[in-house]
């Protein structure tokens, strides 16, 4: 199937630029297909598919720890939003971190900062459970089978299916 020619790059001299052969093709150098071959490697494409997984995960944690795991302990700790904690170093009273943050105050947030301890602990928990899942689902690896054994007069290592020691020249008995 012949591309349609572009009248704007055939002036140009870049007629070649409309076909996805020049792109994707040999064309371009050796550094090109080696990028070429390095983006299209399976590998990549599955590292791409776990960070996209990874983010959403990553949301639905942080939802988790802002949304139920935090209000109960906020109200163990006698406070009711544990993610508004703040230090102000300002001097000034602010009754919220967003109204300090508006009045550009500054501020220690250690009730962000543990909220985001708790995301973290919890997105490695489950990754923790969830390798140790995978790992139970595919067993044990079985050992691999011996390929040379010793030779008992030299003790060098031989073919285990060889009926004489070629070092030693001793016959094995099986």
């Amino acid at each position: 199937m012949e591309p349609t020619k572009d009248p704007f790059l055939d002036r140009m001299g870049m007629a070649h630029l409309a076909s996805p052969k020049a792109l994707l093709g040999k064309k371009g150098g050796p550094m090109l297909q080696e990028f070429r071959d390095f983006a299209l490697r399976g590998n990549m494409l599955d590292m791409a598919v776990g960070i996209i997984i990874g983010a959403a995960f990553g949301r639905i944690v942080s939802s988790f720890v802002t949304d139920i795991l935090m209000p109960p302990i906020g109200l163990l700790t006698g406070h009711s939003d544990f993610s508004n904690k703040f230090v102000n170093l300002s001097g000034k009273a602010y009754a919220t971190l967003a109204e300090a943050k508006a009045a550009g105050a500054a501020t220690i947030n250690y009730g962000v900062f543990l909220n985001a301890a708790f995301d973290f602990l919890l997105v490695a928990f489950a990754v923790f459970m969830l390798i140790r899942q995978v790992n139970r689902l595919k067993g044990a690896e079985k050992p691999a089978r011996p390929t040379t054994k010793d030779c008992p007069y030299c003790f060098s290592a031989i073919s285990i299916k060889a009926t004489r020691c070629p070092h030693c020249t001793s016959a094995i008995v099986a």
